[in-house]
């Protein structure tokens, strides 16, 4: 019997938590007939998760623009002429002000985003400053600051930081046609030093970058062959920004996107699978099959960073057609002390 016969039963058999998956093995989930792996990816994602529960996160670019990289997607980049002006890190005050907005319409994470290669200690201890006062609030917190060392991560461990988002955003092999200012064990190296500090690790891809089937496959497999499989796993759809050289790329189908979070939810099943950017452009039928396939975290806002983010309103009339309904999290009140 083939691999693609056997790979996705083994899925389904005893302890549902892997961390040896092959790269045959995954991309034989990727070609299951659809309804199966809906079936597949439903049934192990009510072992883990009430299926009507969404986690809402907020997230706000607290420094925008002006990063060194190259990644072929971003219109944050100094390498491109996106018309985004770099601005400074915001104040303390001003990011506290939007995260009890955001919990008042319902976000229980805060996110925060700056457009750095990697943080200077000075403005690390800024970040931390937010971090503190958001945690302060009861809502979970995370940020995304570029590379991080050890030293750095465990000072935001200090601080109270529940997650450090760090895409790999790609195959390993697809990496290098979209980025080449930082490499793959750059990426790596900075989820160990998350990792190892005691910090939930929120890492996950892109689709849409001109990857093929088998990339989707590579970055999935690399995810859930880490050490221990991230806590939170964004997929992001593609958001196209005149000015970057991807801003031309082809579409990604909408089934092939929803076959990926199936799969995420297959091989990372304890994991919280978050459909991410992208979701303007996406259908409520669409981000209804990412639902039903796992997915079961949000952005919630207008903005995602730099890029619109579906209205507030659009949100809710979804999730009561669908009956869902906001995860409720709970914060450890003493990680800041």
């Amino acid at each position: 019997m083939s691999i693609a016969a056997t790979a996705p039963h083994a899925a389904l058999a005893g302890n549902p938590i892997r961390n040896d998956w092959s790269q045959a093995e995954v991309e034989a989930l990727f070609n299951l007939p659809f309804m199966d792996l809906l079936y597949r990816a439903q049934t192990l994602h009510r072992q883990f998760f009430d299926p009507n529960e969404v986690q809402i996160s907020t997230l706000l670019s607290i420094k925008t623009g002006g990063c060194p990289e190259d990644c072929n997607y971003c219109p944050q980049s100094a390498q491109f002429d996106t018309g985004l002006k770099a601005s400074k890190l915001m104040q303390v005050e001003k990011v506290l002000a939007e995260a009890r907005a955001a919990k008042e319409q319902g976000a229980s994470r805060f996110c925060m985003g700056a457009a750095w290669r990697s943080p200077k200690d000075q403005d690390l201890d800024t970040v931390c400053a937010m971090v503190e006062g958001v945690k302060a609030m009861g809502m979970e917190t995370c940020v995304t600051l570029g590379m991080l060392r050890p030293d750095q991560a465990l000072k935001l461990k200090d601080a109270g930081l529940d997650y450090y988002n760090h895409n790999l955003d790609t195959s390993e092999e697809h990496y290098g046609n979209i980025i080449t200012t930082r490499t793959y064990q750059d990426r790596l190296d900075t989820l160990d030093a998350v990792r190892s500090a005691g910090i939930n690790v929120c890492c996950g891809g892109i689709m849409g970058l001109g990857e093929g089937r088998e990339d989707r496959a590579s970055l999935i497999r690399t995810l859930a062959t880490l050490p221990q499989h991230p806590d939170s796993v964004p997929i992001n759809l593609l958001v196209k920004v005149e000015g970057t050289p991807l801003d031309q790329a082809d579409q990604v189908d909408p089934i092939e996107f929803v076959r990926t979070i199936a799969v995420a939810r297959i091989t990372m099943p304890a994991s919280v699978v978050r459909l991410s950017a992208g979701r303007e452009d996406m259908s409520d039928e669409m981000q209804a099959l990412c639902f039903a396939a796992g997915a079961n975290s949000i952005f919630y806002g207008e903005r995602l960073l730099t890029t619109l983010n579906p209205a507030q309103q659009r949100d809710m009339k979804l999730f009561q057609k669908l009956g869902l309904r906001s995860m409720q999290v709970e914060v450890e009140a003493d990680a800041c002390e």
